[in-house]
């Protein structure tokens, strides 16, 4: 058994559900049912009909808006239908038609660029090899076409809540992905822009009901079916839910045959150490990539812009010359504007952190293993700084490190361990949706925030460190810069996360 997102074949055991053996994938935790049940019990899935619609109707509609965001104003809709139309496929064709668009229904698309859309509505799940069906898609797909995809989630509310009592643990469904893994195998087949939303969707109880009566048997099941009986003026009381799917969309972009790694260097006033960061980055092999190099300088007063002039013509660099100081932030905001790589590396000028640890940050995501890394400082200590000649300096800032670390956890459900590390890598996709405003060292918050509410749980692994001191060049302000971040995490807490024109 392969998993479609990482190629790996190292399944481990997790728990039986509904008397289906989970299993989920070593590398990159991609959750599927063992091949035995696969094998022995997986049939077509039949046709399913509803005495309510109306549930069906209302995302339909939906998913035709989210499409018209995505671009999509006129044209063929290509819309698979697996082993056969269900009644969510049909209303969909239907409204789709009403709305002035052709459709084709196909249960395997033809390698045609002839299609301005595609639509599978909880298809991609029960496919045998979902990285076939996707390529199928993309290759029937014109340039720029969007395509929309709704499966059931692991990382959604009720899958959590409900644990092995989820209604969505069926025969017919073969995979499970969290929101990390689906974006991970959309963008392995040439996908991009990659944006997920849970599917919000409007029930009954009448509805809620029948769909339970699909399902196996549960505790839960029995529950719903109770409160059906007891509960008759509820039945058809309306409510907008979140399910156990995710509404994830995406752009045909051309896939390349190479991986390039956009290496952002911010250098201000660093003329000691710059030449040996941007000499050992020209002289780093990366394994499995190509590399650009951007560096972004702010107008320096010791001599940094001349040195970094002396590599504009260097075809792995890229030079952006800024006017005039504006923070550590805007510098690595600039360096995004200016990245074409796949995956993108943030990298200071100064000599804290070891080159040779880019291997193991790299590999992650290069392998599919993960989008969203951290390189980690702690290496078993939590005294990330010690000044010989400061102490007390070097106690404050490691007692500040872990009540801010603390404070993003609490606030953000996370674990993390290091997230101002500046060893954030992640794919360049993950910025897609997202915009930026700080630009100081509260930029390292509010990266790190804004894709963890994204979605993405950042991946940790050890790096090598050596702390320099205020008197080595350290730039952070000790009482300007301590209220800003506490200010950002409470802010990026309540605030909305992506434009309207996106959401």
């Amino acid at each position: 058994m392969i998993c479609p997102v990482c190629d790996q074949t190292g399944f481990a055991y997790l728990f039986v559900a509904q008397g289906l053996r989970i299993i989920r994938c070593n590398s990159c935790g991609c959750i599927a049912q063992a091949p035995t049940s696969l094998e022995s019990v997986f049939e077509p899935e039949p046709p399913l009909v509803l005495p309510d619609s109306e549930t069906e109707s209302d995302a339909a509609a939906r998913y035709l808006r989210v499409l018209s965001k995505r671009g999509l104003k006129t044209g063929t809709i290509l819309v698979i239908c697996g082993a056969g139309p269900r009644v969510n496929t049909k209303i969909f064709v239907a409204q789709a038609q009403t709305h002035g668009f052709q459709t084709e229904v196909l249960s395997a698309p033809v390698r045609t660029a002839a299609y301005d859309a595609a639509v599978m509505l909880h298809q991609l799940q029960t496919a045998q090899n979902p990285q076939d069906l996707l390529a199928d898609v993309h290759a029937a797909l014109r340039p720029g076409a969007p395509l929309l995809v709704t499966v059931p989630c692991v990382d959604s509310w009720p899958a959590r809540f409900f644990g092995r009592q989820w209604t969505e643990w069926r025969p017919e469904n073969r995979w499970y992905f969290a929101q990390s893994s689906i974006q991970s195998l959309l963008l392995r087949q040439g996908f991009a822009g990659v944006l997920l939303n849970p599917d919000r969707r409007l029930y009954t109880l009448r509805h809620i009901h029948h769909r339970a009566a699909d399902c196996p048997p549960t505790a839960l099941t029995r529950t719903i079916s109770l409160a059906y009986r007891v509960l008759p003026p509820a039945r058809e009381m309306r409510n907008r839910l979140a399910a156990s799917g995710i509404v994830v969309t995406a752009l045909r972009r051309e896939p390349s045959s190479r991986p390039k790694c956009s290496i952002i260097v911010p250098a201000f006033n660093e003329s000691r150490s710059f030449p040996a960061v941007i000499e050992g980055l020209l002289q780093k092999d990366l394994p499995g990539a190509d590399r650009e190099i951007i560096i972004v300088e702010s107008n320096s007063t010791d001599g940094t812009r001349e040195l970094a002039k002396q590599y504009a013509a260097h075809p792995d660099i890229r030079l952006v010359l800024q006017d005039r100081p504006r923070g550590k932030g805007h510098a690595v905001r600039e360096g995004f504007r200016h990245a074409i790589g796949d995956v993108i590396l943030i990298q200071d000028a100064d000599l804290e952190y070891d080159l040779n640890d880019y291997d193991s940050l790299l590999s992650p995501i290069l392998s599919h293993r993960a989008l969203f890394v951290l390189g980690t400082r702690h290496g078993g200590d939590w005294k990330l700084r010690k000044f010989s000649k400061q102490p007390g300096l070097s106690a404050a800032l490691n007692f500040g490190h872990i009540f801010f670390t603390g404070l993003m956890n609490v606030l953000y459900r996370q674990r993390m361990t290091d997230p101002f590390t500046m060893f954030k890598v992640f794919h360049r996709d993950c910025l897609f949706g997202l915009e930026f405003q700080c630009d100081r060292f509260d930029f390292d918050h509010e990266l790190v925030i804004k894709l963890v509410r994204k979605g993405y749980v950042p991946l940790e692994i050890p790096v090598n460190y050596v702390s320099r001191s205020f008197r080595d060049g350290k730039k952070i302000r000790i009482f300007r810069d301590p209220p800003s971040w506490i200010w950002i995490n409470l802010k990026l807490r309540f605030t909305r996360l992506f434009p309207k024109d996106l959401g």
